[in-house]
């Protein structure tokens, strides 16, 4: 283990190094793929040199075992042996986490997209409780959210809703969240107490920087239309909403949120800049999922991940069978426990496949 930490301190050293050439900066993409990497890269050697050191104070107390004659120093050392010993383990299975080659996506911000899937209105307000969920937790995390697009429900709720999150591995995280969520509750239109299950659709897509798709602006048609719905007196009387069509793929983004028109076409070409990356990016998933159940970000959006059952308080993930007690909780944004789950099942299978940087 210490010949490849050792090799990773190179690399790192060489990164580092090849980041303050003056003409790293001349290449943008080249810099942004080469920092990204750096900060990947420093972690696994902070854990190097507290590995190393750790081997280093093992094989030195053996030393003294084995060649000390004073009874005191042989006990200080063998207990120190004892002690260090026991750390060895935990300190392993870290770094052996810490090989698992990451998806070169997951230090992104995320964009999140709710639609409101089968239960007409009840589906609509599930959305809603849902964007709700994701704003709290979003907050607990000392995340930065901003809405890029909404359409409100009739009876409440949205129809579908886009919002940007941005953070420290925004989309490593929430990608765990894509999939059809379903929940099993009585309306409140139901006169009869019977229990409904209605379900709403998660997209999460990894924010592209503009350096990582060549969008250009003569193949984007820009349509402008007025603002519906709450907003005050712009709202159906200025053309502030923008709809941006990528010609050769037939791709479309919209946003109305903003009273600027500028501010608008900034945020739908934010989200079509996403959907572009995301044509290539499900290609590389495709190939992923072949192999690994668990892994979550799949191209498959019609896949049932949870279920919210209200009646029972329970909450369940399928794709790991874990179940949680506690839907208050979770739908004011207590998600944590799932998205570790899911990923020390992520994590287990790729170290039962061998799957090491």
């Amino acid at each position: 283990m210490l010949e490849k930490l050792e090799a990773i301190k190179q690399r790192f050293d060489t990164v580092g190094e090849m980041l303050t050439q003056p003409d790293c900066m001349d290449d943008m993409k080249r810099y942004t793929q080469l920092n990204r990497e750096y900060k990947e890269l420093e972690k696994i050697v902070e854990k190097y040199f507290e590995y190393k050191n750790l081997i280093g104070n093992i094989e030195t107390s053996k030393k003294i075992l084995n060649t000390e004659k004073d009874e005191e120093l042989r006990e200080m050392a063998k207990m120190e042996l004892d002690e260090l010993t026991q750390k060895q383990g935990p300190v392993e299975e870290e770094i052996k986490l810490l090989l698992i080659p990451e998806d070169p996506q997951d230090s992104r911000n995320a964009i999140v997209e709710i639609r409101s899937g089968a239960g007409g209105d009840e589906a609509s307000l599930f959305a809603g409780d849902l964007f709700r969920m994701y704003s709290r937790y979003v907050d607990t995390r000392n995340w930065k959210m901003e809405l890029m697009e909404s359409n409100p429900g009739s009876a409440g709720g949205y129809n579908k809703v886009i919002f940007n999150v941005i953070g420290d591995h925004a989309y490593g995280i929430l990608k765990y969240e894509s999939g059809v969520h379903r929940v099993q509750r009585v309306p409140d239109t139901e006169t009869q107490g019977r229990v409904h299950t209605s379900a709403a659709s998660l997209v999460v897509l990894p924010e592209a920087d503009e350096i990582d798709v060549d969008l250009k602006e003569s193949d984007v048609r820009v349509d402008t239309f007025c603002s519906s719905g709450p907003g005050g007196q712009s709202v159906n009387t200025t053309y502030s909403a923008v709809r941006l069509t990528h010609i050769p793929t037939g791709l479309v983004a919209q946003c109305q949120d903003e009273k600027s028109q500028i501010k608008n076409k900034a945020a739908a070409m934010k989200v079509l800049r996403a959907r572009l990356y995301e044509v290539e990016y499900q290609k590389y998933l495709t190939e992923v999922t072949k192999t690994r159940k668990t892994m979550v970000s799949t191209g498959d959006r019609s896949a049932k991940i949870r279920t919210y059952n209200y009646p029972q308080g329970r909450v369940t993930d399928h794709r790991i069978g874990f179940t949680k007690y506690n839907l208050p909780e979770v739908m004011s944004g207590d998600i944590q426990d799932f998205i570790d789950n899911l990923q020390v099942a992520e994590n287990a299978e790729k170290l039962k496949e061998g799957v090491l940087s």
